[in-house]
């Protein structure tokens, strides 16, 4: 098991099932990748395909973004909780607005956001220091996390926090620029 470090901001994928979720798990782990998490824990059915996705995207486009499996999420949360070693942020469509909660999460520690795929346990509601609603309708995971990760890290500048890559996508307001860096 990974740890957490300090100012980290991790994301804690529940639930995942192999086939059923596949791309939606894929598209989280490259959400919280853009976004500014800098690792995605994947709780649920062991499965190596996200793993593999989100290495090779970061190893083809650059920084540093770490995902690992974790077989016991729960065992994992109430140690984070425990030992308060991190911030744990439920989002749910149960929980309290953003706008009225955002502004109470600390930012003098590391932060672990969870989100569900299947039915969420209960006792996640307990563990968590913030249950955060984007919205309380249901709707996407994915978005449920860009929103949140975009009103917490800010404007991410992609020059600094994706350094090291083989690709970099050039802003163009009529065309596809890709840069790719020469091997030696």
């Amino acid at each position: 098991m990974s740890s957490v470090g300090a100012n980290d901001i991790s994301v804690l994928r529940l639930g995942h099932r192999r086939e059923r979720d596949k791309r939606i798990t894929s598209h989280l782990g490259l959400t919280a990748r853009a976004f500014g998490a800098d690792k995605i824990i994947l709780c649920g059915e062991e499965d190596k395909s996200p793993l593999e996705t989100w290495s090779s995207v970061t190893s083809r486009f650059g920084g540093n973004f770490d995902c690992y499996y974790e077989p016991k999420p729960l065992k994992f949360l109430r140690n984070v909780s425990k030992n308060k070693s991190s911030t744990i942020v439920h989002l749910t469509m149960y929980g309290e607005g953003l706008e009225k909660t955002i502004s109470k999460i600390p930012d003098d520690k590391s932060i672990i956001i969870v989100v569900g795929g299947t039915k969420v346990p209960g006792e996640i509601f307990g563990l968590a220091d913030y249950n955060i609603s984007i919205g309380n309708q249901p709707h996407s995971e994915v978005a449920a996390l860009a929103i949140f990760l975009n009103s917490w890290v800010g404007k991410i500048d992609p020059d600094k926090r994706f350094e090291g890559g083989e690709i970099k996508v050039l802003p163009s307001a009529r065309e596809k620029k890709v840069f790719i860096a020469e091997e030696e």
